[in-house]
């Protein structure tokens, strides 16, 4: 398939395939003319590349697990690396849970006001 209909199949920009390309994690072939053509397991790749991205992981840390991803193992150092950035995400949930049940907290006050506000 061509460049715009992975883009489309799999809900990212062109702008954003090319540069999963530049960084080494998305492979394509080339027509005669220069067009970039993937097949069918691309998609999988750019949705499992968004779902890294989405969890903080960076295009070095994504490019360095993708080979043990593709070879369907687990060596040492990339359970070490997945463990440590799921830390890193439990870190930052745990971060979020607090500052929403502050939120929830302020939100539940009852009364008048005070003055000052914002958004009174």
């Amino acid at each position: 398939m061509r460049i715009g209909e992975l883009a489309q199949r799999a809900s990212v920009s062109v702008r954003a395939l090319r540069y999963y390309e530049e960084q080494g994690l998305l492979l394509s072939t080339r027509s005669p003319s220069g067009q970039r053509h993937y097949g069918e397991p691309a998609v999988d790749r750019v949705q499992l590349i968004q779902h890294l991205y989405s969890a903080g992981l960076t295009s070095k840390t994504i490019a360095d697990l993708l080979p043990c991803v593709d070879a369907k193992v687990s060596t040492p150092e990339s359970r070490a690396r997945l463990t440590f950035e799921r830390d890193r995400i439990d870190a930052q949930i745990a971060e979020l849970t607090q500052a929403r049940d502050k939120l929830d907290a302020m939100i539940a006050l009852t009364g008048t006001p005070a003055s000052g506000c914002a958004y009174v």
